[in-house]
């Protein structure tokens, strides 16, 4: 979310796994006809759309003006607003705050967890998925190989990916308790083949890209696929070696 620019087509065309992944999210979620659910990183709405589609009165937020305008197209009966998850301040509570894939874009964790407590009504529940300790790390460790290779530069890759134990305790002390968590592999399929691996730096790898010349772009990529090649491509495809926190919690009645 923060700091990052977003290609809405080119997320759900080749990238639709993040939203797809995240509809089993929305069976903990149990939304009710006529709940105020708020939306954290809608992205393109489409999961938005399935907790409407429950019969809940939802509001989905993004900071990318480019993804807040593709999900207004593609959903225009729903309501979505430019907003910072750090920072947002809206009408009324909430019964219910929901997050998919969207949370680690931000480092400013304890901001996110203050502004949600802040906007779930006592008894509330959070439902969020997002990426854990250990999320890319072979994707990670590689393009940090590379660069520090290619152009002598050590890079951070800027995302947030807490512990069970860590992130508990960023929502505990914002008054919300955990109820459950989880911390899983989620080994993920990329789409369009030999061009999955670089479609996904494309997408989500620009913070540590950005500082590479543009006549060093394909071939730290290229070196990059080289090194993962044999771990993480199979059967002519790449998998990303993702893993997952899904956490369950309530605001204190």
């Amino acid at each position: 979310m923060a700091h990052q620019q977003w290609d809405p087509l080119l997320y759900d065309r080749k990238h639709a796994f993040v939203f797809e992944y995240g509809r089993e999210l929305i069976g903990l979620l149990d939304p009710k006809p006529g709940e105020r659910i708020l939306d954290i990183g809608c992205g393109t709405g489409h999961l938005t759309r399935a907790i409407a589609d429950a019969g809940a009165l939802v509001l989905g937020i993004d900071s990318s003006p480019e993804m807040i305008e593709r999900a207004r197209s593609a959903y225009p009966g729903l309501d979505f607003q430019l907003a910072d998850a750090r920072s947002f301040a809206l009408p009324g509570s909430f019964d219910a705050i929901f997050s998919n894939a969207a949370l680690h874009w931000i480092p400013q964790a304890d901001q996110v967890a203050a502004r949600i407590a802040e906007n779930l009504k006592p008894g509330g529940r959070l439902v969020v998925e997002m990426a854990g300790r250990g999320n890319v790390a072979r994707i990670i460790a590689a393009v940090r190989e590379v660069l520090r290779e290619l152009v002598q530069v050590e890079v951070e890759h800027g995302w947030y990916f807490p512990s069970i134990g860590e992130y508990a305790g960023v929502l505990e002390r914002c008054g919300l308790e955990v109820r459950y968590a989880a911390l899983f592999d989620r080994p993920t399929r990329l789409e369009d083949g030999e061009q999955g691996l670089r479609n996904w730096l494309a997408m989500f790898g620009g913070r540590m890209l950005d500082i590479v010349p543009g006549e060093l772009r394909e071939p730290a990529i290229a070196k990059a696929e080289e090194r993962l090649r044999p771990a993480l491509f199979q059967q002519g495809c790449w998998t990303a070696d993702y893993r997952r926190l899904r956490v369950v919690a309530e605001r204190a009645a």
